[in-house]
């Protein structure tokens, strides 16, 4: 058996839903535009530049959560996948999945943003598992706080780590692993894999990639 990991941001969908999220919330008036466009944009270069405070954008990402209940959340997130992500699906992600799903390969997407966010769209991907930044519930609502340790970075490891070993698994139970991702945040998963894929990667994932001879590739539609 084999185990391919799966970024979600610029890799399976080409852009990037923890942003997309906020700006949903902006333009359906939500979040004041004032308050929050411009600390949104900010939040996504320092992602891009491998300069993000993971736990001040935890704090901005899911205080939203907690100002609204549950089954207007939901409403809002049938919405938010129908108009914002689904567009951002190319065919040639789907068949990439497709084929690790159909060679009988574990499959997971590890992903930063959270899971409320992201648990739709992977449901999109036919994917059973997802590893992603966890919003804290108290009695099914948002307390507006992660829980546990963030998927991020070096993160990224110890929770697939966690999770293997929650299913018996390990890392040799594996004849082949794989980790595509676009992002130099993701050079610790991409580095512990048997297989790393770059795509469609940002400036510094590519000179590693280029220099590690890793392959690249684009999903883009």
């Amino acid at each position: 058996m084999d185990l391919a990991l799966f970024d979600l941001d610029n890799t399976l969908i080409a852009g990037d839903s923890d942003f997309e999220w906020a700006q949903f919330l902006i333009g359906k008036g939500i979040l004041d535009r004032a308050l929050y466009e411009a600390k949104n944009i900010e939040f996504y270069e320092q992602y891009k530049a491998g300069t993000l405070d993971i736990d001040v954008f935890l704090d901005f990402q899911l205080r939203p959560l907690a100002a609204h209940p549950r089954a207007l959340l939901e409403s809002w997130q049938r919405e938010f996948l129908s108009r914002n992500i689904l567009p951002l699906v190319s065919e040639q992600a789907r068949r990439l999945v497709r084929g690790h799903l159909d060679s009988g390969a574990l499959c997971a997407i590890v992903t930063a943003t959270n899971s409320f966010v992201t648990g739709p769209i992977v449901r999109e991907f036919g994917i059973a598992h997802l590893i992603a930044t966890i919003p804290a519930q108290e009695n099914g609502q948002f307390t507006g706080r992660p829980r546990g340790l963030p998927s991020f970075r070096e993160g990224k490891i110890i929770r697939v780590e966690a999770w293997l070993e929650a299913l018996g698994l390990w890392w040799s139970s594996f004849e082949r692993s794989w980790f595509y991702s676009d992002s130099q945040n993701d050079l610790p998963l991409l580095s512990r894999v048997s297989n790393p894929v770059v795509v469609d990667p940002d400036p510094t994932l590519r000179a590693h990639a280029e220099a590690a001879a890793w392959p690249i590739m684009s999903l883009l539609g």
